[in-house]
């Protein structure tokens, strides 16, 4: 069997920091599609950085509490605030270029719940894209690339992670040992109809390190974009909030400006508050559109903007771009510290895939990137001070509490679980809703356990669909438990922020669910 110093599960910007600041020892990067199929390459806006003379870290970190709902992990948002400016500048060190302007200085602009300009971008609104892209030419000479094999299970031995099995499209099965194994697998997007993530993001690292034991967390907050391209009822690629962050407004089909009643940041108010107010709007019948008409040269400023809209026939030259919330990141995840590690020795997790708690209830915009690049470079750092141990037996099996093949097994299709969080999980809930979609989860269960399967006897597609079921419940199941409104979890029946619930998480395992600190 294969065995290597470190696997990454995943090619995303996260998965990339941490392979580039491990590239001299022997690093084994599995990803399910191509390298370049991730949410990272998706991202437009940029990344958030505290480095004009007119901004600090202490401005960066209390706009990051702020848009969370003081539901974040302190310590971990000041190492990412603290330690993002350092970053950036070893990346422009390295090579990468951010945009500029004539006389070689940062462009910096401002997004939604920020209290200064601190946006920096790369090519125009391909900011995921060219880091990812950068970080991929600088490491992929000194890592083992596969494509198109998907991670399906965690190899565990007397409580350790020992590597993973993936399997390809042709039904293969394959081992992988390592010292170290990391999860950089994105969050869930997938689960939801409408969203901006990539179609591969089915929360396979989350429910994979559910079933071999790992601690979950913050599963209920999920993040809505404010504005993806609505066409024909779809939601069809996301319009960056770097738009608003231009002077763009929005605006309903009577050209009212509605965010300016309901909002001192008006536009640039959180997403989470962005989002709920486009939904109203439509729940009254009315259409949302983004007014551009005062950004000039847009085509120059957002390029890849552009194109998706031409492509969709949205002319430009009305100054309107139709638009509706679409679920965008996952808050919670995989529990891990400021190091990545989680509660499975030698298993560690980074990027959307791991909640470390940054981003509290409601993810500050451009933190996104800026947090695959920090705790990246932060596990790296921490991994490059351990010691490295190989396994001498090399054929392991999957755990032996499994439910075998089902000849007569009946999956839902993707579009359904879609369905059911779309209409019963969405922006804004309550628990006769929830208790449809946990009933429906759990009716499935008789058949596929969310954590005793053997994956094996599974195709990729059943895999994805089993990983989505579980995701979708966990995601259910904590939103009812945690019975009050907060950041990205709104609750019609509780729609106010509880004193007992400020910083208290809702922990999950294969065992229990648990409330705490």
């Amino acid at each position: 069997m294969p065995q290597t110093d470190v696997i990454i599960i995943g090619s995303g910007l996260a998965a990339l920091s941490a392979a580039y600041h491990l590239r001299y020892l022997n690093v084994t990067i599995i990803t399910k599609s191509s390298w370049s199929a991730s949410n990272s390459m998706l991202a437009q806006g940029g990344v958030a950085a505290a480095v004009d003379s007119k901004d600090t870290w202490k401005l960066h970190y209390e706009d990051t509490l702020a848009a969370g709902c003081d539901h974040n992990h302190v310590q971990n948002v000041e190492y990412l605030v603290q330690d993002g400016p350092s970053e950036i500048q070893e990346l422009i060190q390295n090579g990468m270029n951010f945009d500029t302007n004539s006389y070689g200085q940062l462009l910096l602009g401002k997004e939604g719940a920020h209290s200064r300009n601190r946006i920096i971008h790369a090519g125009g609104d391909a900011t995921g894209k060219e880091l990812t892209t950068f970080l991929y030419q600088k490491t992929k000479k000194y890592v083992s690339m596969i494509e198109n094999e998907m991670a399906i299970e965690l190899v565990i031995d007397n409580g350790k992670c020992v590597g993973v099995y993936t399997k390809n499209d042709k039904g293969e099965c394959q081992q992988y040992l390592a010292s170290k194994t990391i999860i950089a697998s994105g969050g869930c997007g997938a689960v939801y109809g409408h969203t901006s993530n990539a179609d591969v993001i089915t929360g396979d690292g989350i429910a994979m390190a559910y079933r071999a034991g790992a601690n979950i967390a913050d599963m209920e907050f999920i993040q809505f974009h404010p504005t993806m391209l609505h066409i024909d009822g779809k939601c069809v690629g996301l319009i960056s909030e770097a738009v608003r962050g231009e002077g763009a407004i929005l605006i309903n089909q009577n050209d009212e400006a509605f965010m300016r009643k309901l909002h001192p940041q008006a536009d640039l108010a959180s997403r989470d508050i962005v989002s709920r107010a486009i939904f109203y709007e439509m729940r009254k019948g009315n259409r949302v559109f983004l007014d551009i008409s005062m950004i000039e040269n847009f085509s120059l400023r957002f390029p890849t903007i552009s194109a998706l809209c031409r492509q969709y026939g949205v002319k430009l030259e009305s100054g309107k771009i139709p638009v509706a919330p679409g679920m965008h990141f996952l808050m919670g995840g995989i529990v891990t510290n400021d190091k990545g590690e989680t509660s499975i020795k030698n298993l560690y997790a980074i990027g959307e895939a791991a909640c470390t708690g940054v981003h509290g209830a409601n993810r500050l915009a451009s933190n996104s990137l800026l947090e695959g690049l920090v705790f990246g470079q932060r596990l790296a750092t921490y991994l490059l001070s351990q010691p490295f141990e190989h396994q001498s037996t090399t054929n392991f099996s999957l755990h032996s509490n499994e439910i075998s093949h089902y000849d007569n097994k009946k999956l839902p299709t993707k579009h359904e679980i879609q369905e059911i969080m779309t209409k019963y999980v969405g922006i804004q809930r309550t628990e006769e809703e929830l208790l449809i979609a946990k009933q429906w989860f759990e009716s499935y269960q008789d058949q596929v356990s969310f954590w005793d399967i053997n994956v094996k006897d599974f195709t990729i597609d059943e895999i994805e669909r089993i990983n989505m079921l579980t995701v979708g419940w966990l995601i259910t199941t904590s939103s009812l438990s945690r019975t009050e409104s907060r950041g990205g979890h709104y609750r019609l029946d509780y729609p106010n922020q509880v004193e007992k619930w400020h910083r208290k998480q809702v922990f999950r395992s294969k065992n229990e669910m648990v409330v705490g600190v």
